[in-house]
């Protein structure tokens, strides 16, 4: 373990030295990458501090249990020993999963959209009640969530919505959370009684930066109408809601949330080059399939992921056959205690597959 923990160290040390140079300061992209880099490798510096400490105690405490005559000295140095012999099993763990290799998107805020699938009424119901989740899931977690687009279901909640998530790793956190969504309940619109059946897609995109993705002007064709949601006076009358295609794929980002036509556009650009960025990932995703965990499912958005049973008050995550009978606690936003099982499950599987490599 020391072994790996050294040469990790060497590369923290060249880290440390590269983040102050002034030529990689003023490269962005490659500051911003190495800045990241530093925060990971310091959190494994410090386990090392503390796994020098604890090994460092261990060969303290066997030489006095084997050279003192001194019982109060013994008593104290076998206190130590235990400590040292119980903590350095729990930190070696820890370390472990330290040293997998990190998802570089993780860091990366979060482009969201929520559609209503089968279901008619009932499934954009149901989408307006999982974005009242993740909204109080997310303000929970200190995060900022701005909506960028909407389109209102007939009976209350939306057809779809799409908002942004900004603040501590977001995507990494919010991406298992990308799937089919079901719902099973008796609908306000059902006059039997009748549980039936809805569903909900959620796409998670990690933000792209501008160094991300670079967009051609000549690629995208810009159009400007009139916003058609909440807005007082100037809905219907200026043109300020904003709608960006992307010519060579076809993609499609539009944002009318802002009064303003260029809060708008620089909204809807920052969907699109997020959206781009998700594609190259998918292809990234497919090649590499492997040795990826299997916990999201960002490459198959048809995969059910998760079933909220009202009659029975629980939810079921299917991925990890998980069941909890908590479901007015989990729509208010409770959510990360299934989040926190699903990094355990994906964490245990890629520390299963680099032991198997190594």
């Amino acid at each position: 373990m020391l072994d790996k923990l050294q040469i990790i160290k060497q590369r923290f040390d060249e880290v440390s030295d590269l983040i102050i140079q002034p030529d990689i300061m003023t490269d962005q992209k490659r500051y911003v990458a190495l800045n990241k880099e530093y925060k990971d490798l310091r959190l494994l510096m410090d386990k090392r501090d503390e796994y020098i400490e604890f090994t460092d105690n261990l060969k303290e405490a066997e030489e006095i249990m084997s050279d003192s005559n001194d019982s109060e000295m013994v008593d104290m140095a076998k206190m130590q020993y235990d400590e040292a012999k119980d903590g350095i099993p729990k930190l070696e763990d820890e370390i472990k999963f330290l040293l997998i290799p990190k998802d570089p998107e993780d860091a990366k805020n979060a482009v969201v959209e929520l559609r209503a699938g089968a279901g008619g009424d009932e499934a954009s119901i149901f989408a307006g009640d999982l974005f009242r989740m993740y909204s109080k899931y997310c303000e929970n977690r200190g995060w900022k969530v701005d909506t960028v687009d909407y389109s209102e279901g007939t009976n209350g909640g939306f057809k779809e919505i799409q908002f942004e998530v900004s603040g501590d790793n977001v995507y990494g956190t919010l991406k298992f959370e990308a799937g089919v969504h079901r719902v099973q309940r008796v609908p306000q619109t059902e006059t039997q009684g009748r549980v039936h059946t809805s569903a909900a897609t959620m796409m998670v995109f990690p933000e792209a930066e501008e160094f991300d993705v670079q967009i051609e002007a000549k690629d995208v064709r810009i159009d400007y109408f009139c916003s058609s949601g909440p807005g007082g006076q100037s809905v219907n009358t200026t043109y300020s809601a904003v709608r960006l295609t992307h010519v060579p794929t076809g993609l499609v980002a539009q944002c009318q949330d802002q009064k303003s036509q260029h809060k708008n556009k620089e909204k809807a650009f920052k969907v699109l080059r997020s959206r781009l960025y998700d594609l190259e990932l998918a292809k990234k995703m497919e090649e590499d399939a492997a040795l990826r965990g299997t916990m999201v499912t960002s490459g198959d958005r048809s995969a059910k992921i998760r079933t909220y049973n009202y009659p029975q008050g629980r939810v079921t995550d299917h991925r990890i056959g998980l069941n909890l009978y908590d479901l007015s606690n989990i729509m208010n936003g409770d959510i990360q205690k299934i989040i926190d099982e699903l990094m355990l499950a994906e964490n245990t599987q890629k520390l299963k597959a680099s032991d198997e490599h190594i």
